[in-house]
């Protein structure tokens, strides 16, 4: 068992940066960690999509400030090829940058638009175990009045891919209730070697994409597909719900904040401060400063007045209410 908290410097951190977004918010990011996580020791790999076919335009970081800071922080910018997503499907970078680490060394892979708030080394990772983030909704499947049941869709994956069905069930929950599938959001996720998990989650994800079950015609794997093959890629490793104790990463030591607009509206106060934190030094202040909604949210005020619309003890139960909301008022940016 590699435990993170003895393995000190042996896990990476893997992030996606590229043009535009990414790129501040793996900024940001990097701040954070080295801020709030002064004892990590690894690598913060920020792995960066090259121009090819997949891409209509240069997906690199071209914000001269940005990559001087990103490297300023520590850390490694490291390159890595689009050959089955690029534009068309871009969260499939976090299947393809696995192949930027390194063989045999176990990682940590983040969202960008990830805030760190305390000390990552101090989480008890199994990485013979992989988990991914359970703060998640029911996004899919969505369910068709005459279509296939939860229970048929996600049997027919686990079929197709020679995994045990039963066994990744929650059979505290009520059959046919989303949460008794194994379901995850694809902020995080861990393992002890990229190159296994990547090649796992890389075959998974296209045959989904390319050949997927009859049970699947009703359904959109846009922009599903990552998670819809990243319980299966965990399942298969021998990893679980239960993988990882609950309140560590999306709690006590991380938020997977989405964009800026949901951050001031419904996290609580440690995150805003934490981020508040984060911003203020000068040589941040001035790259996060160049990214509107970050500009307009931290440093201009928005995202103050935009918290004080909200309690946070009564916001509206499905996210899209509350993006209505924030609409509405006219802060919605990302």
């Amino acid at each position: 068992m590699t435990q993170g908290s003895a393995a000190g410097p042996g896990f990476d951190i893997l992030v996606v940066g590229q043009a535009g977004r990414l790129g501040y918010e793996a900024a940001l990011f990097a701040a954070s960690l080295r801020r709030f996580s002064p004892g990590f020791a690894g690598r913060l790999v920020v792995a960066e999509p090259q121009p090819g076919p997949l891409w209509p335009r240069d997906p690199r970081i071209r914000c001269k400030e940005t990559r001087a800071l990103l490297e300023d922080l520590g850390a490694e910018i490291v390159p890595f090829e689009s050959r089955h997503f690029g534009h068309a499907y871009p969260y499939g970078n976090k299947i393809e940058a696995l192949f930027a680490l390194p063989e045999g060394r176990p990682f940590v892979f983040f969202d960008s638009d990830t805030l760190v708030l305390d000390e990552l080394s101090a989480v008890p990772f199994d990485f013979d175990r992989p988990c991914a983030s359970r703060r998640v909704t029911g996004t899919w499947p969505q369910i068709e009045l005459y279509g296939p049941g939860y229970t048929a869709i996600w049997k027919s994956l686990y079929d197709r891919f020679g995994l045990d069905f039963g066994s990744s069930l929650d059979r505290s929950e009520p059959d046919e209730y989303w949460r008794r599938y194994l379901y995850f959001n694809a902020g995080f996720f861990y393992y002890r070697c990229p190159q296994t998990f990547g090649a796992r989650f890389l075959n998974y994800a296209l045959t989904i994409r390319d050949d997927p079950p009859p049970e699947l015609v009703c359904q959109s794997l846009d922009p599903w597909l990552d998670q819809v093959a990243l319980p299966l890629v965990i399942h298969a490793f021998g990893g679980g719900r239960d993988a990882l104790e609950a309140g560590w990463l999306d709690g006590r030591t991380t938020c997977h904040y989405r964009l800026m607009p949901l951050l001031y509206a419904r996290e609580p106060d440690r995150v805003v401060a934490a981020l508040e934190t984060v911003a203020a030094p000068n040589r941040i202040k001035k790259v996060l400063k160049l990214h509107e909604p970050f500009r307009k949210m931290i440093f201009h005020g928005q995202g103050a007045k935009l918290r004080a619309m909200f309690d946070r003890e009564n916001l509206p139960r499905k996210e899209q209410a509350l993006r209505n909301q924030i609409r509405k008022a006219g802060f919605w940016m990302r």
